[in-house]
């Protein structure tokens, strides 16, 4: 069995076959979920323990580990009235975020942990469900080396890269560019689509001749399936990207393609798209310029 203990909060399409993996890997693990039915199941399933509240993450923990959609819920789970920063931590703890969020709350978050005595990590990943389920994930840490030496057992189940960037919030300014470039990717697909649809050539015809050619990448190839059989199931929701460049623009993120993208995406999410996968950017697309 590793030795690390962890302590893990969220358990969203991301969470749970991350704490799958991390289980099978020999971890001892105690989970929080804001929805308790999803943290009982777990257990039913895994044999994890389960925690209450945020705080009570900390007891008996050497790791905790936050995988949460966005500044706000991982704000609460950390300065909540039951929050990790609301009892006394053990020295040296090690707080690793994988959440996608603003590198300036990885920065605020990681001098609150320093306070106290504990290490903080900004860790987020590039990958969605099927890569989590497969422990193929890419991580983007920020933070000490020494701590990145530490997490790096955990990072070695559940991905198959992890890199050091530089000092906190350096992972997140990494996650932001990396989907800045898959969300443009995706767009441009769907523009060239709707052009050659607009033009006679159905999207079985067209997409193939990307998919064999040189400009495929494995962003588009996916993806194509999707926009053949109309297929908006959620592997990473469209509303969650648009966060993600909104957080992006936040930053200073200004040029042409990235501003047009942002405007794109939060205009799919107002629209009703939002909870559908984030190739759903072509059906907002088409709605508007199919002839």
């Amino acid at each position: 069995m590793n030795q690390l203990k962890i302590g893990w909060a969220g358990l969203g399409h991301m969470g749970i076959p991350m704490v799958t993996n991390l289980v099978k890997a020999g971890f001892d693990v105690k989970v929080y979920n804001r929805t308790t039915s999803k943290a009982i199941e777990l257990k039913e399933k895994l044999g994890v323990k389960v925690a209450q509240c945020p705080k009570q993450l900390t007891e008996d923990t050497d790791v905790i580990i936050t995988m949460v959609t966005d500044d706000a819920a991982l704000k609460e789970i950390y300065e909540g009235t039951d929050g990790i920063l609301s009892v006394t931590l053990k020295p040296d703890m090690l707080a690793i975020d994988m959440s996608t969020v603003s590198p300036d709350t990885s920065k605020q978050l990681a001098a609150l942990c320093e306070a106290e005595g504990i290490w903080y990590m900004d860790a987020p990943v590039s990958g969605s469900v099927k890569p989590a389920q497969d422990g193929q994930l890419i991580f983007m840490a920020g933070g000490r080396e020494e701590d990145f030496n530490r997490a790096k057992p955990i990072f070695d189940v559940l991905g198959k890269a992890a890199h050091l960037l530089g000092e906190n919030g350096a992972g997140n300014y990494a996650k932001l560019a990396i989907n800045t470039y898959l969300g443009i990717t995706l767009q441009g697909l769907s523009e060239a689509v709707l052009f050659a649809r607009n033009n006679g050539i159905t999207p079985d015809q067209f997409l193939p001749l990307i998919s064999n050619g040189p400009i495929a990448s494995t962003i588009s190839t996916m993806k194509s399936q999707n926009i053949i059989n109309r297929d908006f199931t959620p592997a990473f929701q469209l509303s969650l990207l648009a966060k993600d460049i909104r957080l992006a623009k936040g930053q200073g993120m200004e040029t042409p393609i990235g501003s047009a993208l942002h405007d794109s995406l939060q205009e799919a999410v107002a629209a009703g798209l939002g909870t559908s996968d984030i190739i759903a950017i072509y059906q907002y697309l088409e709605s508007k310029y199919a002839e």
